[in-house]
């Protein structure tokens, strides 16, 4: 529904001309025009994501999850089981939606809504701290803590070591992700 707003398309706009600069490309008046002429397509686009996009995402996650269990000698687990953790943990995403969209409209942007930067302003924006702190959704933390308890169960042993195997795999990619754009910001 945000992006059906003159805010959300505004938005929409800037979000993909700031994703198309960070990685180096520079913006013409004709491109410009090219990504404004396609906002109308965007919440088409948001909703087939979300249709066909997350469960055909939810399924390679269960069998990867399902094939590291086989792999680390952690028992048995069914597909519908391992889909079922994965499918699960991740309805805290529809929670993420509803709130980061009034504070995406109020902000007049999107992404980031739910992010540790918003909560902790205190860096320069293009600095390699505050980039961490953008890329470290809070929403995106619970899902790894609900899908680490997921695991346990299924798999019947401690949260802890898998929470901390997850927390590492997102931690890595989050500070890749940031060095990356505070080296492109000019760090």
């Amino acid at each position: 529904g945000f992006l059906l707003t003159r805010v959300g398309q505004l938005a929409a706009v800037d979000e993909q001309v700031r994703q198309l600069e960070s990685f180096g490309a520079a913006i013409s008046d004709d491109s410009y025009d090219t990504l404004r002429d396609l906002v109308p397509y965007r919440p088409i686009v948001s909703a087939a994501f979300i249709l066909l996009g997350w469960p055909i995402l939810w399924l390679l996650t269960a069998r990867a999850v399902q094939w590291f269990g086989r792999r680390v000698g952690r028992g048995e687990a069914t597909f519908g089981q391992a889909l079922t953790v994965v499918v699960h943990a991740s309805a805290v995403f529809a929670v993420r939606a509803v709130v980061a969209a009034p504070i995406n409209y109020a902000r007049e942007s999107i992404g980031g809504a739910t992010s540790l930067g918003i909560i902790m302003p205190a860096f320069g924006e293009s600095t390699f701290p505050a980039r961490l702190l953008g890329v470290v959704a809070i929403f995106i933390v619970w899902w790894v803590v609900l899908g680490a308890l997921g695991l346990s169960v299924l798999y019947q042993t401690r949260t802890l070591p898998i929470a901390r195997w997850l927390f590492g795999a997102y931690a890595g990619g989050a500070a890749a992700l940031a060095l990356t754009q505070a080296l492109r910001g000019g760090v």
